[in-house]
């Protein structure tokens, strides 16, 4: 039902005839005014129209049923209307227990939990995201970031044309810098935080080997971590890591003399 071209009939139907009131009762808990006063479309009618909007994918479809499913048990109205404070993570943890309840799998149900936390992500973005801001997102979402930003595209439902039209040209500039820091992003990590001739000044040494395994030690430091060391971090890890390799090497010369004087005196007792 729900990857149907149009799964409006069926939601509907599966809230009136005791399905959803047995096995997710916070969905027929939806069906209320957002504000008393100005008579806003209730949560449930504003659901079934994102869930139907969407692409018919079931992570994505079921996603876009229970993202507001958090708002009954945070619904509060104040003197600036109704408020819905941490209603994603709240719906989170519904989706969590009712989905695993109905039998799906753990990681599909982590992965649609995780769509319901991250669904307010974006708001926020029209008023201007740094680059790292926008950075997190991308990192947070993961390989579910192409049905975050599906949930997010089709998350308004408002007759204004202009609104809706205005709303997915910011996801799509959204999707544009991710690109756009992502490619770039690939081309910093071909280059190391700091140059050979950087290292050498630091390090007080000559051209060498020595300055190749550096350059070779940060850039797979800076492959590794989530974000690129800036040139503070990468001259702390520079000489953290010099001074274990010239440990390192003393150690090794250290042994070689033990060695040399075992084999003197093996030979010494010999003649």
């Amino acid at each position: 039902m729900l990857i149907a071209d149009d799964p409006s009939i069926g939601l509907a139907t599966l809230v009136h005839d005791g399905f959803c009131a047995r096995w997710i009762p916070e969905i027929v808990d939806m069906q209320m005014e957002q504000d008393p006063v100005h008579r806003h479309k209730d949560v449930l009618t504003h659901t079934i129209a994102v869930t139907a909007s969407t692409p018919p994918e079931l992570r994505l479809r079921l996603a876009a049923l229970m993202h507001d499913i958090g708002k009954p048990a945070t619904h509060r109205v104040g003197p600036g209307g109704a408020t819905f404070r941490h209603h994603e993570a709240v719906g989170a943890r519904i989706t969590k227990r009712r989905l695993t309840g109905l039998q799906f799998d753990e990681r599909f149900v982590g992965d649609v939990a995780r769509l319901v936390e991250l669904s307010g992500r974006f708001k926020g973005f029209g008023d201007g995201w740094t680059d790292s801001a926008v950075r997190r997102y991308a990192r947070d979402a993961g390989e579910l970031l192409g049905d975050l930003n599906q949930l997010v595209r089709y998350d308004c439902t408002t007759r204004h044309v202009k609104k809706v039209v205005a709303l997915r040209a910011l996801v799509d500039e959204l999707e544009q810098r991710i690109r756009d820091l992502a490619a770039a992003d690939a081309g910093d990590r071909r280059r190391p935080p700091l140059s050979g001739e950087e290292v050498m000044v630091i390090l007080d040494i000559a051209p060498g080997r020595a300055v190749g395994a550096a350059i070779a030690m940060l850039l797979a430091v800076d492959e590794d971590g989530a974000e690129r060391l800036d040139r503070d971090q990468a001259v702390e890890r520079l000489r953290k890591w010099w001074a274990d390799e010239q440990a390192a090497g003393q150690a090794g010369q250290v042994g070689r003399a033990g060695q040399a004087g075992q084999t003197n005196g093996v030979a010494g007792s010999a003649r």
